[in-house]
């Protein structure tokens, strides 16, 4: 990870708001041999008992169910909105462009669950992303008895106890005002996602330049 103090999120808030803006995260590990495998999974993160956990689900027939078997150690990766920026909007042109971008990396250990446990993993899920409108027909409880059966038989549901997370926020932090400024407005007239990231600049003027 890009491992500089000025582009820390230290707000233990704003991180879990990153992640629950951001749930479609990369479910990531290595089998034995330490080969690679990724998947991406949407995840939703609790406190059960003091401790952090990231739940979800995932297929049993696929390879990184194999590997999850084999080794307990993931790393789940959220990642948000980024945007190009020129080095010619800084006050000193002669700059090496750059990107700006948010991340969250969560490394834990992952347990997958079988049984009554996916059943409540599901009903979790399907009642977290449906904004716990428990009249929502496609909520876990309000399936098909033979669709609810046939989906625990297929999926493996996980639970990830979170051991470490670890985050980049990068924007322009290490500049001075005048080029934070301009880096803001010239990012205002691109794409939504670079809109997105000067609406997270604007939010951090203040602090990063205090009058």
């Amino acid at each position: 990870m890009y491992d500089l103090p000025y582009h820390k999120e230290t707000n233990k808030q704003a991180v879990s708001e990153f992640i629950a803006k951001y749930p479609f995260a990369f479910l990531t590990g290595c089998d034995l041999e330490g080969r690679p495998v990724a998947t991406q999974v949407p995840v939703f993160m609790e406190e059960q008992d003091g401790q952090l956990v990231l739940s979800g689900h995932l297929m049993k027939d696929t390879d990184h169910y194999r590997v999850f078997l084999q080794n307990e150690n993931v790393l789940v990766v959220f990642s948000g909105k980024h945007a190009y920026v020129s080095g010619a909007w800084y006050s000193n042109p002669s700059t090496p462009s750059t990107w700006n971008y948010m991340s969250v990396h969560v490394k834990g250990t992952i347990q997958l669950l079988e049984g009554e446990a996916v059943e409540e993993v599901l009903r979790k899920t399907s009642l977290y992303f449906e904004n716990g409108n428990r009249e929502s027909p496609t909520i876990f409880d309000n399936l098909p008895a033979e669709l609810r059966e046939n989906a625990v038989k297929a999926i493996a549901a996980f639970k990830i106890e979170v051991a470490e997370v670890d985050t980049v926020f990068k924007l322009s932090q290490d500049r001075d005002a005048a080029s934070f400024s301009n880096i803001v407005e010239k990012l205002k007239t691109q794409t939504e996602d670079s809109r997105v990231i000067a609406s997270e600049m604007e939010k951090r003027f203040s602090e990063l330049f205090p009058e």
